[in-house]
């Protein structure tokens, strides 16, 4: 899996959870993470969560640090569980930077009643994709939510190549573990 930190400032607004975004965008062709900050609005045209949908949820943070993954090879239920994988090694990161309190509850972060996070995984005519988001800020957002920046996470850009890094390895020693061992009868 490759892993690519963008330099520049982009808004979330949904679109960008579409296959090829990598390759499209930066060059980077096959299974992927690509980090990125900057704010986010995905107004319910776009949204892809139906239950977010019915709810009249949509989602708005001044800035966020994004995570799109994508994934070739995987179904719609193995990529829920690389995305919820993937939120345990964010919280992972979190506890390694002394960030205490943190609870996983599915593929969503809190701190008590306050969101950190918001994710999703869905299908494309050709991959699986995962867009996460982790709050840097968090006026006028919707929803009870803190941010990285409270946590005391200053160098995001440090911490999104941590978080990356360890998917990627994650990922990888997942696939060489398939391959190590014998069929049984």
């Amino acid at each position: 899996m490759k892993t690519y930190l963008v330099k520049h400032e982009l808004t979330y607004n949904g679109e960008q959870l579409s296959s090829l975004f990598a390759y499209r965008n930066f060059r980077v062709q096959g299974d992927s993470i690509v980090a990125f900050i900057g704010p986010c609005r995905v107004e319910l045209s776009e949204m892809v969560d139906l239950e977010d949908v019915l709810a009249q949820d949509w989602i708005y943070s001044p800035r966020m640090l994004h995570f799109i993954i994508e994934i070739f090879h995987l179904d719609l239920e193995k990529m829920v569980i690389i995305q919820r994988l993937f939120i345990a090694i964010i919280k992972e990161q979190l506890e390694y930077y002394g960030v205490k309190g943190i609870k996983r509850k599915g593929d969503d972060l809190y701190l008590e009643n306050k969101k950190l996070s918001v994710s999703i995984a869905t299908l494309s005519p050709v991959s699986c994709l995962i867009h996460t988001g982790l709050n840097l800020e968090t006026e006028g957002t919707p929803v009870a939510t803190v941010g990285l920046r409270e946590l005391g996470i200053e160098n995001t850009e440090e911490f999104a190549e941590q978080v990356m890094i360890a998917l990627a390895n994650e990922v990888e020693s997942i696939k060489l573990a398939r391959c190590k061992v014998r069929g049984v009868n």
